[in-house]
C-alpha cells in the first residue's frame, strides 16, 4: 500500500514539472508582447502606406524632380541651338534633324542597359551615373570642334539622360499609393522650369556670347545636382528584391524618423527575387499584352511630344505659319533652295512664344490630376491622345498670332500630360524585379519616335505643313484606340514586388 502511494506520488510532482517546463508561471507580460511582434511580418509596400507622406518625400519630390530640369534643358536645347548650327556649319535640313536623332539614338541604347542595371544593382548608381554622364559631355559639346563632333557628343549626353530617366522609378518606389496621382504629375513643373531656363539662357546669352557659352552655363545644374544626391537613399523596394533586409529597414527607419512616424510592428519579410531584370517577366502571359501596347504608347508619347517642339521651333524659324496678322518680318518665308545656307536666328518674339507653350506644360496639371483620379490611368492615355491629335490638325488653321500661340499652348499641355500619364502607368504595372527593366525598354521605344520626329517636323515641315502634322496626329488616335486594350489599370493599385 505505501509503494502504491509513493508511486502515485512521484508521478504527479513529475506531472507539475513537466507542465511548468511548457508554460512557467512567472512568465513577465512584456515577454509575451514581444513574441506576440517578432510573429507579426510587414512588407516594404505596407511600410511605405504606414509612414505616408511627410519631410522626407517633400525632399525627393524636389531633388529627383530637379533631374526633370536636367533632363528638359539637355532635351530643348536641340530646339534652341538649331538656327545657330545651321548657320555656323552650313547645315541642310536633314543634318539638323540628325542632331535630335542621335541624341534620341544614344537614349534609346543606353536606355534598356540603364534599366537592366538599375534592377540588378540599385536604382541609385544609375540615376547618379546619368547625371555626371551627361554633364561632363554636355561640357565637352560647347568644344566642338564639328558638326560631327557635336552630334557624337550629343549622342553621348543622350546616353546619359538615358539614365537620369530612371529616377522617375526611385521616386515612385518611396511614394504612397493615394499620393502618386498627386504628386507624379507636379513633377511636369520642374520640365517646365527646364525648358524654360533653357530658353531664357537662349534669349539673354546667344545674341551676346553664343550658343557654346549657353550649353556651358546650362551645364551649371547638373554640378549642383550631383551634391544634392546624396540625400536620396537607394530604394527599399530594389534591396528586399536583392535579399539585403537590413539595409531596407535602415532606409526605412530613416525614413519614417524624418517623417515623425513608426515602422509597422514586427519584422519585414519579403522574399528574395533571384530574376531581377530578366527580360521575360516583360513578356510573360501577364505581362505580354501590356508591354507591347506600352511600347507603341511611349513611341507615340515621345513622337508627338518632340514633334510638338520641333515643329513649333521650325514654324517660327521660318515663317511658315498661316497668320492672318503677320509683321512685315514674319511676312517672309524661309525655305532652303538648292541646298543653300541661310542664317536665320530667333527674334525675341519667337523666345517668348516658346515660352509661353512651355507654360502650357503645367497649366493644365489640375486637369491631369482629376483626369487620373477619377477616370484612371487607361482612360486618361485615350483621352489625351484624342484631343492632341485634333490640336495637331487645328495647327494647320490660318490664324492671328496669338491664336497659333494660344494653340502651341494647348499642344504643348495636352502632349506633355499624356507623357506624364505613360510614365506614371509604366512605373506602377510593372512589379519591382523588371520595373526599372520596363521603364527602360519603354524609353528606348520612345526615342526610336523621338529619332523620327525631327524628319517629319524639320525636313518634311519646309515642303508643307500639313503633310508633316498629319503623321502625329494619325499615331495619336491608333494609340488611343490601341489604350483601351491594356489589361491593368493601376488607379489605387499597390505596386508589385514580384511577377
Amino acid at each position: 500500500m505505501d509503494d502504491c502511494m509513493k508511486t502515485q506520488l512521484v508521478c504527479a510532482i513529475h506531472l507539475q514539472e513537466v507542465e511548468l517546463q511548457e508554460k512557467p508561471a512567472d512568465e513577465p507580460q512584456g515577454s509575451k508582447n514581444n513574441n506576440n511582434n517578432n510573429d507579426q511580418t510587414y512588407t516594404v509596400e505596407e511600410a511605405v502606406e504606414t509612414i505616408g507622406f511627410g519631410r522626407f518625400h517633400i525632399l525627393l519630390f524636389v531633388i529627383m524632380g530637379s533631374s526633370n530640369i536636367v533632363e528638359a534643358m539637355e532635351i530643348m536645347l536641340l530646339a534652341v541651338v538649331s538656327p545657330e548650327i545651321r548657320c555656323e556649319w552650313h547645315l541642310e535640313n536633314w543634318q539638323v534633324a540628325l542632331v535630335s536623332t542621335m541624341v534620341f539614338l544614344g537614349f534609346m541604347l543606353c536606355g534598356v542597359v540603364g534599366g537592366y542595371i538599375a534592377d540588378r544593382y540599385g536604382r541609385w548608381k544609375v540615376v547618379f551615373g546619368g547625371f555626371v554622364w551627361s554633364a561632363y559631355f554636355s561640357l565637352l559639346t560647347s568644344f566642338a570642334p564639328s558638326y560631327s563632333w557635336f552630334i557624337f557628343l550629343r549622342s553621348m549626353v543622350g546616353c546619359g539622360v538615358a539614365g537620369v530617366s530612371q529616377g522617375f522609378v526611385l521616386k515612385t518606389e518611396f511614394i504612397p499609393a493615394k499620393h502618386r496621382a498627386y504628386l507624379l504629375p507636379l513633377a511636369t513643373i520642374f520640365w517646365m522650369l527646364g525648358s524654360m531656363l533653357i530658353i531664357i539662357l537662349g534669349m539673354l546669352v546667344v545674341p551676346v556670347l553664343g550658343w557654346r557659352w549657353m550649353i556651358r552655363l546650362s551645364v551649371t545644374p547638373s554640378v549642383l545636382l550631383i551634391f544634392l544626391f546624396k540625400f536620396i537613399p537607394e530604394s527599399a523596394r530594389y534591396h528586399m528584391s536583392a535579399g539585403n533586409v537590413q539595409a531596407a529597414v535602415e532606409i526605412l527607419q530613416k525614413i519614417a524618423d524624418m517623417n515623425r512616424a513608426a515602422l509597422p510592428p514586427g519584422r519585414l519579410v519579403e522574399p528574395a527575387q533571384r530574376e531581377r531584370g530578366n527580360w521575360r517577366i516583360l513578356l510573360s502571359s501577364s505581362f505580354r499584352r501590356t508591354s507591347l501596347l506600352l511600347w507603341y504608347s511611349w513611341f507615340v508619347a515621345s513622337f508627338a511630344y518632340y514633334g510638338s517642339v520641333l515643329s513649333s521651333s521650325e514654324l517660327l524659324e521660318k515663317n511658315l505659319l498661316c497668320v492672318t496678322d503677320a509683321d512685315q518680318e514674319h511676312q517672309v518665308k524661309h525655305r532652303q533652295e538648292d541646298g543653300l545656307c541661310y542664317c536665320i536666328p530667333f527674334g525675341v518674339s519667337d523666345y517668348q512664344t516658346l515660352l509661353i507653350s512651355c507654360l502650357g506644360e503645367v497649366a493644365l496639371v489640375p486637369v491631369n490630376i482629376c483626369l487620373l483620379n477619377v477616370f484612371g490611368r487607361k482612360m486618361s492615355l485615350a483621352v489625351l491622345q484624342l484631343l492632341a491629335a485634333i490640336v495637331f490638325m487645328m495647327v494647320n488653321i490660318c490664324t492671328t498670332m496669338f491664336g497659333f500661340t494660344v494653340l502651341l499652348f494647348l499642344l504643348r499641355s495636352l502632349v506633355s500630360m499624356n507623357f506624364n500619364v505613360v510614365y506614371i502607368y509604366t512605373a506602377e504595372v510593372y512589379p519591382t524585379v523588371a520595373r526599372s527593366l520596363g521603364m527602360g525598354f519603354c524609353t528606348s521605344f520612345s526615342r526610336i519616335g523621338g529619332m523620327i520626329a525631327p524628319f517629319m517636323a524639320q525636313v518634311l515641315m519646309s515642303q508643307s505643313v500639313i503633310l508633316a502634322l498629319t503623321p502625329f496626329a494619325v499615331a495619336c488616335v491608333v494609340c488611343a484606340l490601341g489604350n483601351f486594350l491594356l489589361p491593368i489599370e493601376t488607379k489605387g493599385r499597390a505596386l508589385l514586388q514580384n511577377s
